[in-house]
């Protein structure tokens, strides 16, 4: 079993008689990718500022990166990084200069900050603009610059706010695959997201906060089998086969001009397994199969009873 990089008990913390966070528990296993989702005004960003030593907790108990975050304070700090959703970078300075900039405030060595800094400036494909004013770069280059600047201290664990807030497809795509490297590389990720597809893509586990609690957490593909609405979808080849498997499932709704069934399923494995295993003793043959389960929109529109509302 992993060592955990965040592991919170009973986290509160309220503004006058406004309760942000009422007894919140966390998990996050080191070299993973955790997401916290929630409605605006949920608590994430509260979350946050506590995990990352920016504002106090009122009470609970939490270990970040292995250490006490009241009592060590300082060294959670040099075991993370932070990454808002509104960019540090300098647009004045050049992209190396910026990252010389953080490994100065690091305090590394004018030969490392140089090693670290063009290290970094290869990996985020930045090596062609290092030489050019940070506000000369796109949305996509200036939040992987962002993103290396944090990467100077090689931390532990990152917390990633709205990483991707507007970027264009091919760039959020690119984000994430960095994102996922830094994972496949040991490092943990918390990360904050307005794009549900986004987690989806991305977490290993999601939890959803609302109104100060956590009301779930999972994998994506647990989450989505919380709600009513997945089918199984059997297509056959003539109407007979259709007929008997309605009548051997006795569920379901049949479709006689497509030939389609539509089996009501959390989609799991074994119910899978179950609805064909039932099929292939009466020797019903089908042609055709597919899953259907709700989308993350439809987990959090259900559970929080709010849209979301979009970055």
């Amino acid at each position: 079993m992993k060592n955990l990089a965040i592991a919170a008990t009973g986290l509160r913390k309220s503004y006058g008689d406004k309760i942000v966070l009422d007894g919140v528990d966390l998990s996050v296993p080191e070299g993973t990718i955790f997401s916290l989702l929630g409605p605006n005004g949920a608590g994430k960003t509260t979350t946050v500022q506590i995990l990352s030593t920016l504002i106090k907790a009122d009470a609970g108990t939490v270990r970040v990166a292995g250490h006490d975050l009241e009592a060590q304070a300082d060294d959670v700090r040099g075991a993370i990084g932070v990454t808002g959703q509104y960019s540090a970078v300098d647009k004045l300075l050049t992209g190396e200069e910026n990252l010389l900039l953080m490994a100065d405030l690091k305090h590394l060595s004018r030969r490392d900050g140089r090693n670290k800094a063009r290290e970094l400036l290869e990996k985020f494909d930045l090596v062609d603009a290092a030489g050019k004013p940070a506000s000369t770069y796109s949305g996509g280059m200036q939040r992987r610059l962002d993103l290396a600047m944090t990467l100077v201290g090689d931390p532990r664990l990152i917390f990633l706010d709205e990483p991707t807030t507007g970027l264009d497809p091919r760039s959020r795509r690119t984000m994430w695959s960095i994102v996922r490297d830094l994972a496949d590389g040991g490092v943990t990720i918390f990360l904050t997201t307005q794009y549900l597809e986004e987690a989806d893509q991305l977490a290993d586990r999601i939890a959803l906060l609302d109104h100060g609690t956590l009301i779930a957490e999972g994998t994506a593909e647990e989450l989505k089998r919380l709600i009513p609405g997945g089918h199984i979808e059997l297509r056959f080849t003539d109407p007979a086969g259709l007929d008997a498997a309605l009548l051997a499932l006795a569920a379901g709704t049949p479709d006689p001009d497509a030939l389609t069934l539509q089996v009501p399923s959390d989609g799991s494995v074994r119910a899978v397994r179950e609805t064909l295993a039932l099929l292939d003793e009466r020797s019903i043959d089908i042609a055709d199969l597919s899953i259907h389960t709700p989308d993350l929109d439809d987990v959090f529109l259900t559970l929080t009873g709010r849209q979301q509302t979009p970055a």
